[in-house]
């Protein structure tokens, strides 16, 4: 109503009956009645009432608390701070304010809410939510990008915690899933803790699925949700109201940071994180406009104390692949190939890869992990993922069968080396040794020291050789002939140098 202030005109200082007033402003004698019985109340004359205009005079008649009274009235701003915090209510907020004035007279109860609410209705409507402290951090990229020398643009990405306002911005070079989750993490690292929420927008960077009601982020976000202890929550789509916290302060950054950066010349992003920095101090530092305090006084009451630790271990950019384990039990990620355990030759399963490893996980375990390698047409192989007959056939160089015959005898060395020199590749005689030197099974090894030196003096070093010779006993007859022929000097014994 407008005419509040020209009825007490008139019935104060004119003097004139309710009938009259009513009259003369086309009012209702009924209206008449209450403003004059409120101005009474208020204890308010004319000239009281006479430097007032309209709406403070309104304020003064209908609003308790406006009224010259004796009750000790609250500090509605650092209350609505209050009540930021996880498990406050204006029931606990009141009994602390009673028994802080007591035995002074504060309002009652009912009273106390009301209060709150109309003064809750001043402020603007963003800050209408009810934030709990450490509980949400919002993010965002800003609209305005900053030119760089090279011709390029940085993008400014924002993030804002729920009960304190805290903000946190940085330049990057695009948009990409890394840019926005490296981004995040400095920002966890700048507020020195973990929210329980992350709200991002819908961007196709991390949002796999933007389902309204079963949203769900793609591999590498819930990987960096999981290494942090937190959740990703995307807003609705087309619903910036559910992320306004970062809404307003995307605003705050364009308007006090970007706008003070504009006749600026940067030849990186690194240079803009530079210039961002002081600017963004003095952003938080700032008095707010309606509340007690800043975001930064906020922050270290609020937020600060309800955050989650940081993990010890960094957080590395992980990206995920399904891959197709080979016949030969690899798999292969940009060329190079990984081996993993046999059993799960021809399964379908999924590779972690970061810069700097390759892991391979089946069924949410991790069954095999390899230095990455950037070698095109490699493998990178691990003795334990080979079945039994391959890690033995692997296992085979020429050293070792070798050293093998030398640990029998020095006529079977000398006869494994002629089976491996003897052929192109050393490999083609690795049978031939294989079975050379499993006959110590069946004969031992004095035995086959004995076949390997007649079969050397005859000239051979073939496996099917020495076999003949074992099988036929000539080992032994030349060993126990050996001693007769080697006699004192005769006419009639000849030594071999006697036929060269």
């Amino acid at each position: 109503m407008r005419k509040i202030k020209d009825v007490l005109r008139l019935k104060l200082d004119g003097q004139l009956s309710h009938e009259r007033i009513a009259a003369a402003l086309n009012i209702s004698k009924g209206v008449v009645t209450k403003y004059v019985g409120l101005a009474a109340a208020a204890e308010l004359d004319w000239p009281a009432i006479a430097p007032l205009d309209e709406a403070a005079l309104q304020r003064r008649l209908l609003n308790p608390s406006e009224r010259p009274s004796g009750f000790v009235l609250p500090d509605y701003g650092r209350l609505h701070q209050e009540l930021r915090r996880k498990g406050m209510t204006l029931m606990l907020l009141w009994e602390e304010h009673v028994a802080q004035h007591a035995p002074e007279p504060t309002h009652s109860y009912s009273q106390f809410c009301e209060n709150y609410r109309r003064y809750a209705k001043t402020l603007k409507r963003s800050l209408r939510q009810i934030h709990r402290a450490g509980e949400k951090l919002f993010i965002d990229y800003a609209g305005p990008t900053v030119a760089l020398s090279d011709g390029s643009r940085a993008h400014i990405f924002v993030a804002a915690l729920g009960a304190s306002s805290y903000t946190f911005a940085c330049a990057t070079p695009r948009e990409g899933m890394a840019d926005w989750l490296g981004s995040c993490a400095a920002a966890l690292r700048f507020f020195g803790g973990v929210p329980q929420l992350i709200v991002p927008d819908n961007p196709r960077a991390l949002i796999a699925n933007p389902n309204r009601y079963e949203p769900r982020a793609n591999d590498t976000v819930e990987d960096f949700a999981r290494h942090y202890g937190c959740s990703v929550l995307p807003a609705r789509p087309r619903h910036p109201q559910d992320k306004g916290k970062v809404e307003s302060a995307v605003q705050v950054v364009e308007r006090w940071i970007l706008m003070r950066l504009r006749h600026q010349a940067f030849a990186g992003v690194d240079d803009v994180n530079e210039a961002i920095a002081p600017l963004l101090e003095r952003l938080n530092t700032r008095p707010f406009q309606k509340l007690p305090g800043s975001r930064a006084s906020a922050f270290a009451e609020l937020d600060s104390p309800a955050l989650q630790l940081l993990p010890l271990q960094p957080w590395v950019f992980a990206q995920y692949k399904s891959v197709r384990v080979h016949i030969d039990h690899h798999i292969e990620f940009e060329g190079h190939r990984y081996s993993v355990p046999q059993a799960l030759a021809g399964q379908l399963l999924e590779a972690r890869v970061t810069v700097r490893t390759v892991e391979v996980v089946h069924r949410g375990q991790r069954v095999a992990s390899h230095p990455r390698c950037a070698h095109k047409g490699g493998f990178t192989t691990i003795g334990e993922h080979l079945s039994a007959a391959h890690r033995a056939h692997r296992e085979w160089t020429p050293e070792r069968l070798i050293h093998w015959g030398d640990s029998i005898g020095v006529a079977t060395g000398r006869t494994v080396t002629r089976l491996l020199e003897e052929r192109r590749h050393p490999e083609h005689g690795y049978r031939a040794c294989l079975g050379l030197l499993s006959l110590v099974k069946r004969y031992g090894k004095p035995r086959l020291e004995a076949a390997c030196l007649v079969a050397l003096e005859l000239g051979t070093a073939k496996y099917s050789h020495v076999r003949d010779i074992l099988a036929s006993g000539r080992d032994q007859q030349q060993s126990n002939a050996s001693p007769e022929w080697i006699s004192p000097e005769h006419a009639h014994v000849r030594d071999p140098a006697y036929y060269q």
